[in-house]
């Protein structure tokens, strides 16, 4: 089997606690940043790496994701892509996308895969060849969005739709709420052995001023609890043996809303 082509990626902190990211296929040159959510830092990781910028994969529309859009645009003439149904609340949107549209990055194929549930169109973006998925404020570290305009139903077939991906997918996502988010795994799931070393690699991480993040589909269902949602376990202690597994995420959600 030939080698997977690479990937180059570049991750850093942008406004409080969003991640920026930026991608570069070598062969081709072209770079894109997911999301834009502050122009400085992404600017000066672009030349950091000696990187010009081409594209903007937008998740969704909130601020927070699309601040830096037009400033961006100005700068480099660059092209702008995301969701079909949010395209009203993208500044400088080129290009829309829908659930199961492909389209070309360099060498790699790029699927979006619709989200929603935090929004109601977040999209999020898998690129197989290289066995990564930016996630936006879908999936976390170890959690997930608030459901700002879906309802639990729409997350958990979201989610559902994620956790399908293969397990070596690495995952990047919109903040760095990773620490946070294990206090609250920790109150839903605290026997669970890989979730509590797991907690502690990333206080460690944290004191160092390192990212948590990438993470893995595999490392997220093994932890997370808003994946978890089959496990006797959290059943029990939520008293949900017989609940469908809708309705036990539902529940966290719930907690997590008032953790």
């Amino acid at each position: 089997m030939p080698p997977l082509p690479r990937l180059d990626i570049e991750q850093f902190i942008c406004r409080s606690d969003n991640f920026g990211v930026l991608i570069h296929d070598p062969e081709s040159g072209l770079t894109a940043s997911i999301d834009a959510p502050e122009e400085a830092p992404i600017l000066a990781a672009l030349k950091r790496r000696g990187w010009e910028l081409d594209f903007i994969f937008t998740t969704h529309h909130h601020p927070d994701h699309v601040e830096a859009n037009l400033s961006l645009k100005q700068r480099y003439g660059l092209t702008i892509i995301g969701p079909e149904s949010e395209k009203a609340s993208i500044p400088g949107i080129d290009i829309t996308v829908s659930d199961g549209e492909r389209f070309d990055f360099g060498r790699f194929a790029v699927e979006a895969i619709a989200t929603p549930g935090h929004t109601a169109g977040e999209i999020s973006y898998y690129l197989p060849q290289a066995q990564v998925a930016f996630t936006g404020d879908t999936l976390f570290a170890l959690g997930c969005g608030r459901l700002f305009e879906g309802t639990p139903a729409t997350m958990f077939r979201s989610l559902s739709r994620l956790v399908a991906l293969p397990g070596d997918t690495a995952v990047y996502c919109g903040h760095e709420y990773t620490e946070s988010n294990a206090r609250f795994a920790l109150t839903i799931d605290p026997e669970n052995p890989a979730l509590k070393e797991r907690a502690r690699e990333i206080a460690r991480l944290r004191e160092a001023g390192r990212p948590t993040l990438p993470t893995t589909i595999a490392l997220e269902m093994a932890t997370n609890p808003f994946l978890r949602w089959h496990d006797p376990r959290i059943r029990a202690r939520l008293g949900m043996q017989g609940a469908s597994d809708e309705e036990v995420f539902a529940e966290i959600r719930k907690r997590k809303d008032n953790f």
